[in-house]
């Protein structure tokens, strides 16, 4: 499957903010966009044990008064637009489990996962009051499928036929070829990927769906109702006509009004400070000494481990060094094998994390079921065979001298009078812990290393740049297809054209290939996948075609004095993720409960 979050999607989720804010800066909804959206009346008050405070950048992924999630799609649901915007059905990552929503049920007709059933759940309406139908469905699907703007249309291109109204609440889609993962994939929302519903009759009759902002009025299905936004802050208040208790999806939400404080610019020591004080009730994104020195603070804070390293959670970006595997000496596998031989994972433990286990041989995160398929004896003897966590700097130097290189002077490896560039490229907001202790390893084994945290250091990557990439695999949540998949040879872009979205490998292998073309129709729990897989994965580490370095850890701290049942390791709550700027963050924010502070 094509991947289908965007480089802007992805550096937006992880703080880096540079790129979304240049593509909105072109982008002709921001040019018309109000300055604030004010009610007409003043709001009513709502006391502070009602209301929850975010801390995040509200003027930052999508221009005041965007709403409609096909205007700039991957950006406007990161600043709780997904409290207005339901999906089929959610996945509770930490429990590893569906969680039926608009639908009641979505099912392959067969075992050739060439067609599949969704049965909507008869009491979801949209907040004017109308039922959510097949109409609002097909609509939605053949959007993606004929609008080239809206992310998931690679997917429906590739795969749907047709989308069929059967009755009202019933939809049949078809696919032109076995599709196994649609389900999960695409229709199913987690983390930030899914695609959320829209209204049938409100946006067929806009002559132009990507540029309507939608703003107060769009009808939408999710429990809160935009009442002002500006730049300093954006306000969602609950409507009690919400149709997901009714049905029993879920008992009715405590939290009557959300708040999301924009923090863009502002230094994350003061961020800090007002989660400490009880202003906020979460922020993101926190650096482990940021973290411990909150919960230090304040007994009431606490974090997904609780008080205990690393303070976060799992994403699903575990991050490698990439390297352009076409170009010298990068397209040696004994070099780049060479190069993880010198990461010790054990030191990036204990210096990082306090020995928590976030290092990582894996391109995908070990979520409950990849950590099944990580245990299953296959991986284990592969694990066994070519030892991807090995740290041997002796057997390092044994193969840099294979590959035809000698140590110089400086101790760094050269070869025709040149070192190799190990310069890693990065982004501060996100990597200034752990690129530092990776760039002292690398030297310490000879690697001529350096960090690159500049402007240009994404398009570098992209461009195949000389040098290391440090970057995430935004990918597998489920089983290990997605990840695996990054590296088929459809992908491998030539020297000198732009390789991006998780593409930067180049990687090309006919032998590779042909593994993941077998187990592409196969299910997840079909036993000649996981064979399939397991082999797959072999090559990836057998070839070392990145080096895998860290699972790539959410930190949010969560003040517990005026809510409590945040979702934690010991409490995973309906079993999301906590970020709660992303798709399930609705889920985060309808499930807390008071604390029984005034």
């Amino acid at each position: 499957m094509v991947k289908r979050r965007t480089i802007t999607a992805a550096l937006l989720a992880l703080g880096v903010m540079a790129s979304p804010l240049a593509a909105l800066a072109q982008s002709p909804l921001a040019a018309t966009a109000p300055k604030e959206i004010a009610p007409a009346t003043p709001l009513p008050e709502v006391p502070r044990n009602q209301t929850v405070v975010l801390g995040w950048g509200v003027a930052l992924s999508s221009p005041i008064g965007v709403t409609n999630p096909w205007a700039l799609p991957g950006y406007t649901h990161q600043e709780g637009n997904a409290f207005m915007w339901e999906p089929l059905m959610y996945f509770a990552i930490f429990k590893g489990e569906y969680v039926p929503w608009l639908a009641d049920s979505m099912e392959y007709t067969d075992d050739t996962f060439t067609a599949l059933e969704i049965k909507l759940n008869k009491d979801a309406k949209w907040s004017d009051g109308t039922p959510v139908t097949s109409k609002d469905v097909k609509f939605t699907f053949d959007g993606q499928l004929n609008n080239s703007k809206l992310p998931y249309n690679a997917h429906f291109t590739q795969f749907v036929s047709s989308t069929d109204i059967v009755d009202d609440l019933t939809v049949k889609v078809n696919f032109k070829s076995p599709a196994p993962r649609f389900k999960f994939e695409v229709l199913t929302e987690k983390f930030d990927t899914g695609i959320p519903i829209v209204p049938a009759d409100y946006l067929s009759s806009k002559p132009d769906v990507n540029m309507e902002p939608g703003s107060i009025d769009i009808p939408h299905s999710g429990p809160y109702d935009l009442k002002a936004w500006n730049g300093n802050q954006k306000i969602f208040d609950y409507r009690p006509d919400w149709w997901a208790v009714k049905a029993g999806r879920i008992a009715e939400p405590a939290v009557k009004r959300v708040i999301i404080a924009n923090i863009t610019g502002v230094s994350m020591d003061t961020v800090a400070q007002r989660v400490v004080n009880n202003e906020f009730d979460s922020a993101l994104d926190m650096r482990s000494s940021v973290i411990g020195n909150i919960l230090a603070q304040n007994p009431e804070i606490t974090t997904h481990t609780g008080s205990e390293s690393p303070f976060g959670y799992l994403d699903w970006w575990p991050n490698s060094l990439w390297m352009n595997t076409q170009l010298e000496p990068y397209s040696d596998p004994k070099v780049r094998r060479a190069m993880s031989l010198v990461i010790n994972r054990d030191v990036i433990n204990d210096i990082l994390y306090e020995g928590a286990p976030i290092a990582t041989i894996y391109p995908f995160p070990l979520y409950p079921n990849l950590q099944a398929f990580a245990d299953t004896p296959a991986v284990k003897a592969l694990e066994e065979q070519y030892q991807p966590r090995k740290f041997d700097t002796e057997e390092s130097a044994k193969l840099m001298g294979e590959a035809g290189f000698t140590l110089n002077g400086d101790g760094l490896w050269e070869k025709d009078g040149k070192t190799i560039d190990a310069t890693i490229q990065g982004f501060e907001g996100i990597h200034s812990d752990i690129v530092p202790i990776l760039v002292e390893m690398l030297r310490q084994g000879g690697f001529d290393a350096a960090i690159n945290f500049g402007p240009d250091a994404y398009q570098n990557m992209a461009d195949g740049k000389a040098g290391l990439y440090m970057f995430g695999h935004g990918a597998s949540l489920y089983d290990p297809f997605e990840a695996l998949n990054l590296f088929h040879g459809k992908y491998s872009e030539a020297i000198g054209t732009s390789a991006g979205n998780n593409r930067f490998s180049r990687y090309k292998n006919p032998e590779y290939d042909e593994i993941l073309d077998s187990i592409a129709p196969l299910s997840s729990d079909d036993p000649k996948f996981q064979e399939g897989a397991a082999k797959a994965l072999g090559i990836y580490w057998r070839d070392q075609i990145d080096i895998p370095i860290i699972q790539w850890l959410h930190r949010i701290a969560y003040n517990q004095h005026y809510w409590k049942n945040w979702p934690t390791a010991e409490n995973p709550a309906m079993g999301t993720n906590g970020a709660f700027w992303a798709h399930t963050g609705l889920l985060v924010i309808t499930s807390l409960q008071p604390s029984g502070a005034q």
